[in-house]
């Protein structure tokens, strides 16, 4: 898989953690691959059931290895909600807090809770130092808020889905480009494209596909695919602080 995205262009991977258990494999992971593979550690909302007392210190103890470059993925999701909103919000908070502490960017979901995630966002903004909205998928007055928080708004696969992502191209190109990046969710969001990219599964998404997503994009921006690449690659890299 890291061969096959390399081969791809994607020199650099964020292998992210959404408990305590997948926070502690992506660094291990991450570990494991020098200054290609790096972590984050966080606590998704839909495991903010599993928070108790002592998982703030557990996940400070896993984010102060070198290869955690950011806390989450963490945030609030009131689609699906496999946890309760005050077990989502009570994680969320104490992650702000643990970020804040520890001098680390927020990677953020957020699923059809935006009114209530801003307002704990706005709560706690001069205690972050920096967030991006990962798998951004909402309409544009959405994206423009986070941007007034001075966040950055990252966009995966769903643009390239017609069924559902569609709206998303009409916005694409009024995000600023110092504040967008792009994504796969790998496993997960295989882009919509015709030939399918092949891979070993057709189920499962790669980083590979990554240019598949900035493709997409460049169709509907009036910067040419080139420099969306050259920007996007140059936020992450600042933001996730790739080459320190």
């Amino acid at each position: 898989m890291i061969k096959r995205a390399s081969q791809a262009g994607v020199a650099q991977i964020i292998v992210t953690g959404t408990n305590i258990e997948e926070s502690h494999a992506a660094a291990a992971l991450a570990t494991q691959y020098p200054q290609q593979l790096f972590s984050t550690a966080g606590i998704h909302p839909h495991d903010a059931k599993s928070f108790h007392h002592e998982s703030c210190q557990q996940l400070a103890d896993i984010a102060v290895q070198p290869v955690v470059r950011a806390i989450g993925e963490c945030g609030l999701d009131y689609n699906r909600m496999f946890s309760t909103k005050p077990q989502q919000i009570a994680a969320f908070e104490s992650q702000i807090e643990l970020a804040a502490q520890l001098q680390l960017p927020l990677f953020l979901h957020e699923r059809d809770a935006h009114q209530a995630q801003l307002e704990i966002l706005k709560h706690y903004r001069d205690q972050i130092s920096a967030a991006v909205i990962h798998c951004f998928t909402g309409e544009k007055r959405q994206a423009f808020n986070y941007l007034d928080l001075d966040f950055s708004i990252g966009i995966t696969g769903w643009i390239c889905d017609e069924r559902r992502g569609q709206h998303l191209h009409e916005f694409i190109a009024d995000i600023p480009i110092n504040y967008l990046m792009i994504e796969t969710d790998a496993p997960y969001l295989m882009p919509r494209v015709k030939p399918k990219p092949e891979l070993p599964s057709s189920r499962r998404n790669e980083p590979c596909t990554l240019p598949l997503v900035l493709s997409e994009i460049a169709r509907h921006h009036h910067y040419s695919l080139e420099d969306i690449a050259r920007h996007t690659t140059d936020n992450a890299i600042n933001f996730f602080r790739l080459k320190e």
